[in-house]
């Protein structure tokens, strides 16, 4: 079977699923109204029926490969790089802080679209906006190194 909407179907079948039991346990209706269980067990039904109907459509209609949807290319290389510089921040957050990770990889996603000044500037406004909104406004705490940024 190498209809991809299929699998895909079934992927989505087998999580509302798992949501559908788990959200089980919950108190469905409370003391005041609706408990914590009414929203997921509702949900989960409703894309249980969803991809029921997607996976009835997709046997249907033409089969749709997944090597025929998968980037290719400039835009693979580009996809690459992103979750690559994702997993770059998150080994050397920890050792370099936040402000330091941020610039780096801020850098080598902006550096092909701009002159490395700007790219660097970019990147500089950018960390230090949301270093400063998360860290003072918002109260939320970020990894830091030994200078505290």
């Amino acid at each position: 079977m190498k209809n991809l909407g299929v699998w895909i179907g079934i992927l989505l079948l087998i999580f509302a699923g798992i949501i559908f039991f788990q959200s089980l346990s919950l108190e469905y209706y409370g003391q005041y109204g609706a408990g914590p269980g009414l929203l997921p067990i509702w949900l989960s039904g409703i894309l249980a029926l969803v991809s029921i109907i997607y996976i009835i459509n997709s046997l249907r209609e033409e089969n749709v490969n997944l090597f025929d949807i998968l980037p290719k290319g400039k835009v693979l290389f580009k996809l690459i790089k992103i979750v690559g510089s994702i997993f770059l921040f998150i080994l050397i957050s920890p050792y370099t802080g936040f402000v330091i990770a941020s610039i780096i990889v801020l850098l080598i996603l902006l550096t092909p679209e701009y002159k490395w000044y700007s790219a660097f500037g970019i990147s500089a406004v950018i960390t230090f906006v949301l270093f400063f909104g998360f860290k003072t406004v918002l109260n939320i705490p970020l990894p830091v190194n030994m200078l505290g940024w």
